[in-house]
């Protein structure tokens, strides 16, 4: 073999092995980036799997009330003095007044300085205020509905005029019109005794967030977007198997003034308590009282932890005004309390 031929062999066999270790090594290399990437995603994969399973197993609903107690927000604190009067005097300059009621009846009179907002807005206005708030509307029903979900919102002292502007001038009165006795002589209106509370688990919402004080504001922001839900008390006496219906009285008042058939006397009603859970969360469940104030609240709260509520209209002043179970309570409406306080017209 010439010399040029083994120098050439030679030259071939050595790159032959170095092209083998190099391939050997880009293998390995492989293997080691193959062994990393599995190394990095399996992790992620299993992460994402938990991550997925703890939302898929998050209840929203009980971080809720669980954070409504622990903050004092139970129903009864969110009830406790959350209507006021109208002054004799008319002066209410220590508080700040919204109004939400319509444009046009605003207009029509309204107190002096009042701030006008619609109720979906009406977070956006409370965060003017630089006074406790009083929340006024036509009849004191939508104004105590507002009032719990400021309360909620972190406005402990607002409350609600009682009556509405029906009570604060007597050229406002919408009451009147509305009070009757259409309970009296009807089939579904009876004097029995309550029946037995059952226990029924608790209603169940979907939201992105886990944190218990964004999910309280995510609900007062629904509710206060869908607005004040009720339903009227003819609609009730007329079919009142179709709703799970609260008759949030004492005992004597439920049997004194007699009840819609079926209706339930929960009351009190708490959260921490636990007696929220007599509450069937697959019907509408519908709350009444005297004069569909406090109702109105109570209906706002239910929403917010998930109940399908609505309020029953008027209250007792709608079912049976005339009833002699009144005796001197300063809850049945009468022509005569509407007050002629100053209101101004115009925006």
């Amino acid at each position: 073999m010439k010399p040029q031929n083994r120098v050439a062999d030679a030259d071939a066999f050595t790159n032959s092995k170095i092209n083998l270790k190099q391939t050997l090594k880009t293998n390995k290399m492989k293997k080691m980036m193959r062994l990393f990437l599995i190394l990095a995603i399996v992790p992620a994969i299993i992460l994402s799997s938990c991550k997925k399973d703890n939302e898929e197993n998050f209840d929203a609903q009980k971080a809720l009330t669980t954070y409504l107690v622990a903050n004092n927000l139970d129903i009864n604190t969110i009830i406790g003095g959350f209507v006021m009067g109208a002054p004799a005097d008319g002066d209410v300059s220590a508080k700040y007044v919204i109004d939400i009621r319509t444009a046009d009846e605003f207009a029509q009179g309204h107190i002096v300085n009042a701030h006008r907002a619609d109720l979906k807005d009406i977070l956006t206005e409370a965060a003017k205020a630089d006074k406790p708030i009083l929340v006024v509307c036509k009849s004191g029903q939508t104004a105590t509905h507002a009032v719990a979900l400021l309360r909620l919102s972190g406005y402990p002292d607002a409350q609600a005029l009682k009556w509405g502007m029906s009570g604060w001038n007597s050229t406002l009165d919408i009451w009147s019109t509305n009070i009757g006795s259409i309970a009296e002589g009807n089939a579904n209106w009876v004097s029995t005794a309550a029946p037995t509370n059952l226990t029924f688990g608790s209603p169940k919402f979907t939201i992105a967030d886990t944190i218990p004080a964004n999910i309280l504001k995510a609900r007062v922001n629904a509710v206060l977007e869908e607005g004040f839900k009720t339903v009227q008390p003819a609609d009730v006496l007329s079919s009142p198997g179709n709703y799970f219906i609260n008759n949030y009285f004492s005992e004597t008042d439920y049997a004194g003034f007699g009840h819609v058939t079926g209706a339930y006397r929960i009351n009190p009603l708490l959260v921490g308590e636990g007696q929220v859970n007599y509450l069937d969360p697959s019907k509408e469940v519908l709350t009444y009282c005297y004069t569909g104030q406090t109702s109105a609240a109570i209906t706002a709260y239910l929403r917010v932890i998930g109940y399908n509520a609505k309020s029953i209209m008027w209250g007792m002043n709608k079912f049976n005004n005339s009833s002699t179970a009144w005796g001197e309570s300063g809850n049945k409406w009468k022509p005569a309390m509407a007050k002629n306080l100053p209101i101004v017209t115009g925006n």
